[in-house]
């Protein structure tokens, strides 16, 4: 069984959440699917989608676990965008919250540093 994921974002202000998910995700969309749409494909079968629906923004709650936790996050910041939350689990997974200009959280998760004991 394949299983694809579309995981939505509502959004009030599509222009701005446009820029603000291109600067969170370094690159354009990967497509336009109509003119209040945009899609970013993670990896395969795994997007992250904006939609202009102002009645629903702000209650989006996704986490992306990838493999180099510090240098995605670096490279975030370079793009301007800093985390509003950091957190280390007890078993030392890492997580940085970004929230977008509605207030949807976007977390990024990473594994626990060489050496943590947890």
């Amino acid at each position: 069984m394949t299983v694809a994921l579309f995981a939505g974002i509502a959004v009030s202000d599509y222009a701005a959440a446009l820029a603000w998910y291109e600067r969170l995700l370094g690159a354009p969309p990967t497509f336009l699917p109509n003119d209040i749409e945009a899609v970013w494909e993670l990896a395969q079968h795994r997007s992250l989608y904006i939609e202009h629906r102002p009645g629903h923004a702000g209650h989006a709650m996704h986490t992306l676990f990838v493999d180099d936790f510090d240098t995605v996050i670096g490279d975030i910041a370079e793009r301007g965008l800093l985390p509003v939350q950091r957190e280390t689990y007890g078993n030392g997974v890492r997580k940085a919250t970004f929230r977008d200009p509605d207030g949807n959280e976007i977390g990024f998760g990473g594994a626990p540093v060489a050496g943590h004991e947890g």
